[in-house]
């Protein structure tokens, strides 16, 4: 038999109604299969973060938000082994949150609309810093400057604990002394303008305040709750540390954020309400998919170069230790001018 009759003759074949059923019935058994596996690896998720619902609605609901997430991180994945990036994702604690819920729980970071960029707060005073003379890499973990890391919860005052880190390391370089200090405080007393507890805030407005009230309450007397609170006064007036202010990096200058990271930890603003930046699990988050929309605020605890030459940021979350790089990651440096997550746009420091 000729070649193109044997085509045509498995064409036919192909679409009588009993070949058509048949495809039909092994799509729709691979459909059914496909269900089951995610369902499986819901439950294994549920049992592993602890989760429960409020009854079988809420949980079916649940496991269509985790399946959609968990399909889009194994895409996300697929193509980084590929490509041999070395970024992946993980279907973590977040994993059964849409993504109006994640952000309004886990995000916080309120920008002015009237600042461009670069803000206020005094003269850059590492403008003068050459960074011939910055060290190749730096940790401030490594000089002991940096507290464990914490969670904010179901709080979205990310801005809070960016902005005690970048204090608490400030304090360790001046005194010798790490002190883990207290967000909560802030969320209860520092209810000025755009700083409105677990509503969202600014960092600068934070480093104001505790440059007004002449100090910030250790953790250990004003411990965090993750909810908006009435200001206790006494509390907050037993203040472990101090600073005079602070002072904004030049916008878009990386160079600049360099020199600012290397004399002390600097509280950074990003984009992390996105998935690439939700799910990260480990490597070095490059710009793809990140977005440069500011909505979130981080802790700048050093920079480095991995393994394959890409140079790096360590910003310290307050997701927890489970996220992450045990609550660490590592966003590219040199994507554009704004940053890769816009990590260059809005960054400051306490002095």
């Amino acid at each position: 038999m000729a070649l193109s009759t044997l085509i045509l003759a498995v064409l036919v074949m192909s679409s009588t109604p009993g070949a058509l059923a048949a495809r039909e019935l092994a799509g729709g058994d691979a459909a059914a299969a496909g269900h089951v596996a995610m369902a499986s690896r819901h439950e294994k998720w549920m049992a592993e973060h602890g989760r429960t619902y409020r009854d079988e609605d809420e949980k079916a609901r649940r496991r269509e938000v985790f399946g959609a997430n968990a399909k889009l991180i194994d895409s996300f994945n697929a193509a980084a082994e590929a490509e041999g990036g070395s970024h992946r994702l993980a279907t973590n604690k977040f994993a059964d949150l849409t993504d109006d819920e994640f952000r309004a729980a886990r995000t916080g970071y309120q920008r002015p609309p009237s600042v461009a960029g670069g803000g206020s707060g005094g003269r850059f005073r590492y403008e003068n810093f050459s960074l011939a003379a910055a060290p190749q890499g730096m940790d401030w973990r490594a000089m002991g400057a940096v507290t464990g890391v914490k969670d904010q919860g179901s709080c979205g005052c990310c801005w809070a604990f960016s902005a005690v880190a970048a204090v608490e390391g400030l304090t360790k370089i001046r005194t010798g002394q790490l002190v883990s200090l207290s967000e909560q405080e802030l969320v209860d007393c520092d209810i000025r303008g755009e700083d409105q507890g677990c509503d969202g805030g600014l960092m600068d407005n934070a480093f104001q305040y505790i440059a007004r009230r002449g100090g910030l309450a250790a953790e250990s007397s004003y411990p965090y709750r993750g909810v908006d609170g009435a200001c206790r006064g006494r509390a907050a007036a037993a203040s472990s540390s101090s600073i005079r202010g602070f002072q904004d990096v030049p916008a878009n200058n990386e160079g600049a954020l360099m020199a600012a990271v290397a004399h002390q930890p600097v509280s950074v603003a990003i984009n992390g309400a996105g998935y690439v930046f939700r799910f990260y699990d480990r490597g070095v988050l490059g710009g793809a998919g990140c977005g440069t929309e500011l909505n979130h605020a981080v802790t700048a605890v050093g920079y480095g170069t991995a393994s394959d030459g890409t140079g790096y940021w360590l910003m310290k979350n307050s997701w927890g230790a489970s996220w992450g790089e045990g609550g660490y990651v590592r966003i590219r440096r040199g994507v554009g001018q704004e940053g890769a997550c816009g990590i260059a746009k809005m960054a400051s420091y306490p002095v």
